[in-house]
């Protein structure tokens, strides 16, 4: 099954995220900050997709992005998931790579699985094309 970087200062909401991946199959990573993120996501091992949270201690989930993109690195599935739901911010997760963007109150953990879930079988879908990129349908939820 594919690993899943869950990026959430929210520890319990982290926990319970992870849990339910879990019982899905995933494997779970977990980071609490943005440098944690990054240092997970600039490494040799990359996850499959993250949820990547905006606001973190350290280095929002943005700078994570933009710092990556300025290293070049290759960076898998990001689907932001935030409690802001501004046009600017939205745009801006969409700028950087984000295939999605979840507003956290609209979401049930069950439902954010789900998310993971389509964005993983892209994932599976596009290892097995020479694009490597499937076109998923940008758009806030």
């Amino acid at each position: 099954m594919p690993t899943v970087l869950v990026v959430e200062d929210e520890q319990m909401l982290a926990k319970i995220i992870g849990i339910k991946l879990q019982s899905e199959g995933y494997t779970v990573l977990h980071a609490y900050d943005g440098q944690e993120a990054y240092e997970i996501l600039a490494g040799t091992e990359k996850p499959d997709i993250v949820l990547l949270d905006v606001l973190l201690p350290k280095m929002s989930g943005f700078e994570v992005l933009e710092k990556l993109h300025a290293d070049h690195a290759e960076i898998p599935k990001v689907v932001v998931f935030s409690n802001f739901a501004q046009k600017a911010d939205v745009d801006k997760a969409y700028e950087l790579g984000a295939v999605d963007y979840i507003v956290k109150a609209a979401f049930s953990p069950a439902e954010i699985i789900a998310k993971v879930e389509q964005y993983t079988k892209v994932v599976e879908e596009a290892a097995g094309t020479d694009e490597g990129e499937a076109d998923a349908s940008r758009k806030v939820v």
